[in-house]
C-alpha cells in the first residue's frame, strides 16, 4: 500500500503531512543526530497505528468475555498474582498470554532497571511535580487524546481517585525489584493493561465514538505518547527544575520505562533506548494531535482541584491550598499564559515554587555527584517523600489499583 493510500483512510485528528515538515533548529538537529519532521515512512507508521490497539490483551479480553467474565478474571488475577502453576487446566489463551510475558525479551537488563528507579528516588518530590503538573496538565491540550478520558469519566470524574492509583502504580513500577515477575510493578501493569483494554472495547462499540475522527481508542499512538510522558518529559522537566541528569541517569529511566510499556502493550517497534530518540518520536506522536477544545478546560481543573481533597493530620484546609498553588506554579513554569487558559486555569499565576526553589535544587542535586553518602540519604528521603503523597492522596481507603468490575467503565 503507498504512502498517500495510508494517508487518506488516517483519522481526521492527525495532521497533513507537508504541515509536519518545519524546519529543525541547528542546535536542536546537532543534540538529536538529525532532523525532527518524519520521514513519509515514519508519517505512515504513526498514522496507521492509530488504528491499532493492543491485539495480545484485546484477543484475550474477547476469550474472556467467552469464557465468562467473572470466572476468566479470577484465573488471570490468579495466574498474574500466584503463577500458571496454580492455574490447573489453565486455558490456552489466557497461558499463552502469560507466557509470552514470561519470556522477557534479551535486552532486559533489571541492574540497569534498578539505577533508574534509584535515580528516580533520589529526586523526591520533583519528579512527581514534572509528571503531574507538566506531562499529564500539558497532555490535556491535545484533545485527541483525551476523548476517551471524558467518555470514560476517567480522570474529570473522581479525579482525585484515578490520579492516587495511577501514582500507587508508578510508585510499584519504580521500586527496586518491582518490575520482576512477581513484583508489585509487574502485577499492577498488567491490571492497568486489562481495563484498558476493557475501556477499549467498551468505548469502541458506543454511538458517541467517532472513529473516523479519532481512531481506535487507546491506540498504539495514545499509548506510546503516555510512554514518553513517563520518560523523556520527566528527563527534561528535571533538568528545568535543577535537577542534573547524566547520561548514564538518562539510559537506565528510559531502560525502565522501555520494560514497563512493553508490559504494557506497547508494541516493541515504538521502544526506544535513547532520550533523543524518544524525544524524535514523541514529537512524531504529537502530528496526531487536535488542537485544545472544551475537553483540556474539563480534564485542566478537575487535576488542578485534586490537591483541595487530599487527606492532611493538621492544618488540612492550609495545607491542601498550599499544594493546590505549588501544582499551579509549576504548571506555569511550563505552560505559557495562554496554554494556562486553555486548561481553564488562571494565566496569572506565577511560577513562585519552582523559581523560589531552583538554585537549592541545583546546589544540592550538584553536591550528590560527589558526596555518595548524601545521595544514598536523599534516595531514602526522596522515596519517603514520594509515598508520603501518596499517602495524602489515599487518605483511610486501601492503596490499591483500580480494578476492572461492574463499577468500572471497561466493563463490558
Amino acid at each position: 500500500m503507498t504512502a498517500q493510500a495510508h494517508i487518506k483512510a488516517i483519522p481526521h485528528r492527525a495532521r497533513p503531512f507537508e504541515k509536519t515538515q518545519q524546519p529543525t533548529p541547528a542546535l536542536l538537529r546537532k543534540l538529536l543526530g538529525r532532523d525532527l519532521a518524519p520521514s513519509r515512512d515514519e508519517f505512515s507508521a504513526v498514522l496507521d497505528a492509530l488504528n491499532v490497539g493492543d491485539p495480545a490483551m484485546d484477543s484475550l479480553v474477547d476469550w474472556m468475555m467467552d469464557y465468562g467474565p467473572r470466572e476468566s478474571r479470577a484465573l488471570f488475577e490468579t495466574a498474574i498474582t500466584e503463577g500458571l502453576a496454580a492455574v490447573p487446566d489453565c486455558p490456552e489463551p489466557l497461558w499463552l498470554f502469560i507466557k509470552s510475558l514470561e519470556r522477557r525479551p534479551a535486552w532486559v537488563d533489571f541492574d540497569l532497571i534498578d539505577e533508574g528507579a534509584r535515580f528516580i528516588h533520589s529526586t523526591g518530590m520533583t519528579a512527581p511535580y514534572v509528571l503531574r503538573d507538566l506531562a499529564l496538565m500539558g497532555g490535556y491540550l491535545l484533545s485527541g487524546f483525551n476523548q476517551s478520558l471524558v467518555l470514560t469519566g476517567a480522570l474529570n470524574q473522581g479525579a482525585s481517585r484515578r490520579i492516587a492509583e495511577t501514582g500507587k502504580w508508578w510508585i510499584d513500577c519504580t521500586e527496586e525489584g518491582g518490575l520482576k515477575r512477581f513484583g508489585a510493578g509487574f502485577r499492577g501493569t498488567l491490571h492497568v493493561r486489562l481495563v484498558h483494554s476493557l475501556v477499549r472495547r467498551n468505548l469502541a462499540a458506543r454511538e458517541e465514538w467517532d472513529a473516523d475522527q479519532w481512531g481506535l481508542p487507546l491506540s498504539q499512538v495514545d499509548m506510546v505518547a503516555t510512554y514518553l510522558g513517563f520518560c523523556v518529559v520527566m528527563l527534561g522537566g528535571l533538568r528545568k527544575m535543577g535537577v542534573p541528569v547524566t547520561p548514564r541517569e538518562s539510559r537506565a529511566v528510559m531502560h525502565l520505562w522501555k520494560y514497563t510499556c512493553w508490559l504494557m502493550g506497547v508494541d516493541e517497534t515504538w521502544l526506544v533506548d535513547r532520550e533523543q530518540d524518544g524525544i524524535v518520536l514523541l514529537h512524531h506522536t504529537l502530528m496526531t494531535q487536535s488542537k485544545p477544545d472544551w475537553t483540556s478546560q474539563e480534564l485542566g481543573k478537575a487535576l488542578a482541584a485534586e490537591p483541595l481533597e487530599r487527606h492532611f493530620k493538621r492544618f488540612e484546609s492550609l495545607r491542601r491550598r498550599l499544594a493546590y498553588q505549588k501544582h499551579l506554579s509549576v504548571s506555569r513554569y511550563f505552560l505559557s499564559r495562554d496554554k494556562m487558559e486553555q486548561l481553564g486555569l488562571p494565566g496569572s499565576i506565577s511560577a513562585w515554587y519552582p523559581l523560589a526553589t531552583l538554585l537549592p535544587r541545583l546546589v544540592a542535586f550538584s553536591c550528590q555527584r560527589y558526596l555518595p553518602g548524601l545521595r544514598q540519604w536523599q534516595c531514602k528521603q526522596g522515596r519517603a517523600a514520594q509515598r508520603k503523597v501518596l499517602a495524602q492522596m489515599f487518605g483511610e481507603a486501601k492503596q490499591d489499583l483500580i480494578r476492572p468490575d461492574a463499577n468500572h467503565p471497561g466493563h463490558a
